[in-house]
């Protein structure tokens, strides 16, 4: 029905605009009674073998939806009806920001694609914490970032006061300096700036007393060289894992009319970078860290190819809005038959 019915409708507007109607839609069909009941009886998956524990937490399923589609925190709970195991919200940032200048993303139909350059528009750290509860049925992931007027000589107080503002209320954190679409972020994830600010973040989480799992987010842009540092920043700086990988800048092979437009590129041609990395990630560190992977996820045997590349766990953007909520349910069952 998504596919036939819903997605036409909804892809003949502007898709930033849509994205905020989808979510005033589902936030009131949720109100409605049998609604929730319905939407999980037709798209969740229960069975004790799709339980995954990675990183020391326990999945329902491993199925997850990618930082971005839930910036604020503002669906976590509804968005969790349609069977993700669990869900990642951010990117946030200390101080509330607009991001980008509108237009800023865009549709690429005939790739089955999006470009975007929003820029960590979001509401704050503090709003989408106060929004967070202990008490969810999903496990909740926190990717936090900079604000966009923070030198990255000071990123690490930026990222420092995120953590501390979500470690109540989060399961795990994403470190994102792998986004384009703020300036110099990427500059970050050189060897030695990055290896710095995450020991200043695992210092501060080893204090706790129950740490929390911190995970890097990393481009798919990366040289095999970079991608031999990143191993050995994990291994350094003992974090729980990586997240691989974030957008794009290359337009290879596109053929929709916004391929030369600025910003990161997620969706189909993404699908064979995307899993190349997990592959080298996974092979060169022999296996020493789990990977979440993500990118160009649009069918079952695209996660199922991600999870025998090396990948512990999948996260799903833009093949969810392409495809529905109908995919999650089909990887979860394709996952089964393997098992």
């Amino acid at each position: 029905m998504y596919k036939l019915l819903i997605r036409p409708m909804l892809f003949w507007f502007d898709p930033e605009k849509v994205h905020h109607f989808t979510f005033s839609c589902i936030r009131f069909l949720s109100r409605i009674p049998g609604f929730s009941w319905v939407v999980q009886m037709m798209y969740t998956v229960e069975d004790k073998r799709l339980e995954t524990e990675v990183f020391g937490l326990k999945f329902k399923n491993p199925v997850g939806l990618a930082a971005g589609f839930d910036k604020d925190a503002k669906l976590y709970k509804e968005l969790a009806q349609f069977g993700f195991g669990f869900i990642e919200i951010g990117t946030l940032t200390p101080k509330p920001q607009d991001g980008n200048p509108k237009k800023r993303l865009f549709r690429l139909r005939a790739d089955s694609a999006i470009i975007n350059r929003m820029g960590f528009n979001n509401g704050g750290v503090w709003a989408a914490a106060d929004r967070l509860e202990t008490n969810t049925n999903v496990l909740i992931g926190g990717n936090i970032g900079k604000n966009k007027d923070t030198p990255n000589e000071q990123a690490a107080s930026d990222y420092e006061i995120c953590f501390d503002a979500l470690y109540d209320v989060v399961d795990y954190f994403v470190v994102n300096v792998s986004s384009p679409n703020t300036p110099n972020l990427r500059a970050l994830q050189d060897k030695e700036p990055l290896t710095a600010l995450l020991q200043i973040l695992q210092d501060k989480n080893n204090t706790k007393l129950k740490p929390k799992p911190i995970l890097l987010k990393i481009a798919p842009d990366l040289t095999n060289d970079q991608l031999l540092d990143i191993i050995d920043i994990v291994k350094i700086t003992k974090i729980a894992g990586v997240i691989a990988t974030n957008t794009t800048l290359s337009r290879d092979g596109l053929q929709s009319e916004y391929k030369n437009e600025a910003g990161g590129l997620s969706g189909k041609p993404l699908t064979q970078r995307a899993t190349e990395v997990i592959r080298f990630l996974s092979e060169k560190s022999n296996k020493a860290f789990p990977i979440i992977g993500v990118g160009g996820i649009h069918t079952a045997q695209d996660a199922i190819e991600k999870l025998e590349a090396g990948a512990s766990l999948v996260q799903l953007y833009t093949g969810f809005i392409y495809e529905g909520p109908a995919l999650i349910k089909a990887i979860n069952k394709a996952i089964l038959e393997q098992r």
